[in-house]
């Protein structure tokens, strides 16, 4: 019983056990319940889904704010909402990889689900390292501020370019040094087949697993704004890791009906950029010229919601607006 007060990343054991534990019956549920056959999923049960995977985060949020505080509740809230409001243009990039690949409707959603596995893995490396970082140097963070602000005013003034897919050094990298089917087979990530030139059974990678691996790695570029944008709301890894997972965990459930009108958020990449650069902003405000008091995280809140209100309304408005001209 001991171990499970004894303190680990500034939490105790047993709050980090919980949180495990509904990971992993989330995960079990929607594999093992849901989703026990392929088979492609409409809007409405994607929105279905979403509905409940949120409802599950708020839910979590609150247990947060009653086991530890108002503030690491706020600060739980303001990091979900920024993950899941960063997450969209991560929709519109797997939307690409999943085209560029040829995947069915019907696979996606298997991809998806071991991609955001991959994901919780990967987030959790980068915020252990990132926590380590802060806790050894705190100028780290004056790094991350300095990025965000960077980011968030490259992408105010960035082009509308699309991703070429085709060109990704990571597919270039596994094509070459791989054994990649030329054909989907199933659900399957790994086949036995024949090789054409020595007649011999080999051990073959499918496009479902190739587009399994660059979901995952451009998750990791995402993640390079993510991360540092919510170490800046707050240095705590426990509600740092937990805003992002499950933020992420929704983000499959979510990715079918986003993907099919996520050219209505063109504009809301904006409204991003000035949440970025606020909260890289607030970090300098805060140290330098209120002598290192805190922003109310109630504060930073308000200012994220407001923006997302503001990119979402814009963009919704701007794109029906374009589409009567077109029409």
């Amino acid at each position: 019983m001991e171990f499970l007060f004894t303190d680990w990343l500034g939490t105790p054991a047993w709050f980090w056990l919980a949180f495990i534990g509904l990971v992993i019956a989330l995960t079990a549920f929607d594999l093992g319940f849901l989703h026990k056959e392929n088979r492609e999923i409409g809007i409405r049960e994607s929105l279905t889904l979403s509905a409940f995977y949120i409802s599950v985060a708020l839910l979590f949020g609150a247990w947060v704010w009653f086991a530890r505080g108002p503030e690491p509740g706020m600060q739980y809230f303001t990091g979900f909402f920024i993950e899941k409001a960063l997450s969209i243009d991560n929709v519109f990039v797997i939307s690409l990889i999943f085209s560029y690949f040829a995947i069915p409707a019907r696979y996606q959603y298997r991809a998806l689900l071991w991609g955001i596995v991959g994901v919780i893995v990967l987030r959790g490396l980068m915020i252990a390292g990132g926590a380590i970082l802060l806790h050894e140097a705190y100028w780290v963070l004056y790094f991350f501020a300095a990025f965000l602000i960077f980011t968030g005013i490259k992408m105010l003034f960035s082009g509308d370019e699309p991703m070429d897919i085709g060109k990704n050094r990571a597919i270039r990298f596994i094509s070459t040094h791989l054994r990649v089917t030329p054909d989907l087979h199933g659900e399957h990530f790994v086949v036995k087949t024949t090789s054409a030139k020595t007649g011999k059974v080999v051990t073959a990678i499918t496009p479902l697993f190739l587009a399994l691996i660059v979901i995952n790695f451009a998750d990791l570029l995402f993640a390079v704004d993510s991360v540092p944008a919510i170490f800046a709301i707050t240095t705590d890894t426990f509600i740092v890791y937990t805003s992002n997972v499950m933020a992420i965990l929704g983000l499959r459930a979510l990715y079918f009906a986003l993907s099919a009108m996520v050219h209505r958020f063109h504009y809301l990449k904006y409204a991003l950029a000035l949440i970025l650069v606020y909260i890289g902003a607030k970090i300098f405000v805060a140290d330098f010229l209120l002598d290192g008091g805190k922003f109310p995280p109630v504060l930073s809140l308000g200012v994220t919601f407001a923006l997302l209100g503001a990119g979402i309304g814009w963009s919704l408005w701007k794109t029906r607006q374009e589409e009567r001209s077109a029409a």
